[in-house]
C-alpha cells in the first residue's frame, strides 16, 4: 500500500495528491493500492509518525519530513522546512542520481509543480490534466480576475474548492481525490456525495459573508477581524477583500476544533507595488507559522486565544507600519 499524505482542506493539496497518484501509478509502477491522509498545520509537531504506514509514503503540498519512511515529497511553500538541518538533509537528497523529493517556492501551485516534474523528468503526458492544473494555479495563486469572481463561486472548480476547504468528514477528500484526474471537474461536482456536501457549504458561505461583514474593520490598509467565538472549519479568504477592496492586508483570527488560527494575507488586487509588499511567510515564520510570500498563517492551540490575539496585534502593527 502506498500512503499519500496531502495538505488537507486545500484544493491544491487534493489536486496534488490526485495528479501525483496518477503519475506514480503510470510512470513508476511500484504500487497498485493508494490510500490518503490529510495533514493540517497545527501548533507543535506537524507529523504523526504512525501515519507513515505505507510500504512507501509520499507528502505533497506540505512541509518536509526527515523521516526515512518518506520516499517522495513535493512542496512549493516558502516555509517548507522545520529546521536548518531538514533543509540540509533535503539538499543532499535532491542531488542523488534519481531524486524523488522536489521543492521550488517559485511555483504557483504544487499541482503545477508536480506536473512539470512528471513531464520534464519522467516524460509523462500532462496534457489531459490541463484544466485541473489551470484551476489549481488560479485557486492557490489567487489569480482570479476579481474578488467578486472569487466570492461568487460560479465555476465548478470554485464550488469544489468551497467544499474541500470546509468539509469535516475525514473520508470525503480521500474519496474525492481519485476523481479529480479521472473525469472533468464539472462531473466530479455532480457526484451525489459531493452534492450532499455542497449545498450546506454554499449556505454557510453566505453566512460567512455576513459574519465577516459585521466583524471586519479596516485601518491603515489592514483588515482585521476576530471570529473565534464562531468556531468554523473554513471560510473563503477572499471575502474580506471583496468587502473592503481598498485594503492591502488582512489579519484574521478564527478557531476550529484543533487550533486557533491567525490568517495573514495580501490583497491579490492591491495597487501597492510588489516591491513594497511585506513577505508574509517570513513574518509568520517568526511565530512558528509559514506559507507563501503573499499569504500565510500561524497556529496556536485552540484554547490559547489570548496568545493568538497578542500575535495578531503584533502582526497587524507591523503591517500597518509599512
Amino acid at each position: 500500500m502506498f500512503r499519500v499524505l496531502f495538505h488537507n482542506n486545500c484544493f491544491d493539496g487534493a489536486c496534488s495528491a490526485s495528479l501525483f497518484t496518477l503519475f506514480h501509478r503510470e510512470c513508476i509502477g511500484t504500487a497498485s493500492d493508494y490510500s490518503y491522509t490529510g495533514l493540517m498545520h497545527r501548533a507543535g509537531a506537524q507529523f504523526n509518525q504512525a501515519e507513515f504506514d505505507g510500504d512507501e509514503n509520499a507528502i505533497v503540498d506540505f512541509k518536509y519530513s526527515n523521516s526515512p519512511r518518506i520516499t517522495w515529497w513535493f512542496d512549493h511553500h516558502q516555509s517548507a522546512f522545520l529546521s536548518a538541518a531538514d533543509r540540509e538533509r533535503f539538499a543532499a537528497e535532491s542531488t542523488m542520481p534519481s531524486p524523488q523529493k522536489f521543492f521550488d517556492p517559485l511555483y504557483t501551485s504544487c499541482t503545477g509543480f508536480i506536473a512539470d516534474i512528471a513531464r520534464d523528468r519522467f516524460g509523462y503526458d500532462i496534457g489531459p490534466y490541463a484544466d485541473l492544473i489551470h484551476w489549481a494555479n488560479i485557486v492557490d495563486g489567487a489569480k482570479f480576475e476579481s474578488a467578486e469572481s472569487a466570492v461568487a463561486l460560479r465555476e465548478p472548480a470554485l464550488q469544489l474548492m468551497t467544499v474541500i476547504e470546509a468539509v469535516t468528514d475525514p473520508a470525503f477528500i480521500p474519496r474525492l481525490i481519485p476523481l479529480l484526474t479521472a473525469q472533468p471537474l464539472a462531473d466530479t461536482l455532480m457526484e451525489p456525495f459531493v452534492q450532499h456536501q455542497l449545498q450546506p457549504r454554499l449556505e454557510k458561505h453566505q453566512r460567512d459573508i455576513e459574519l465577516l461583514r459585521s466583524r471586519a474593520t479596516l485601518e491603515d490598509g489592514v483588515i482585521t477581524f476576530d471570529i473565534t467565538d464562531q468556531p468554523t472549519e473554513g471560510y473563503s479568504k477572499f471575502i474580506p477583500y471583496w468587502l473592503m477592496p481598498q485594503a492591502t492586508y488582512v489579519v484574521g483570527l478564527s478557531r476550529s476544533s484543533f487550533r486557533t488560527k491567525i490568517s495573514v494575507g495580501t490583497n491579490p488586487w492591491t495597487t501597492t507595488p510588489e516591491s513594497d509588499l511585506a513577505n508574509i511567510a517570513a513574518i509568520c515564520e517568526r511565530y512558528q507559522g509559514g506559507g507563501h510570500a503573499r499569504v500565510g498563517a500561524i497556529s496556536v492551540p485552540a484554547d490559547r486565544i489570548d496568545e493568538a490575539r497578542r500575535i495578531a496585534l503584533e502582526v497587524t502593527a507591523e503591517l500597518k507600519s509599512r
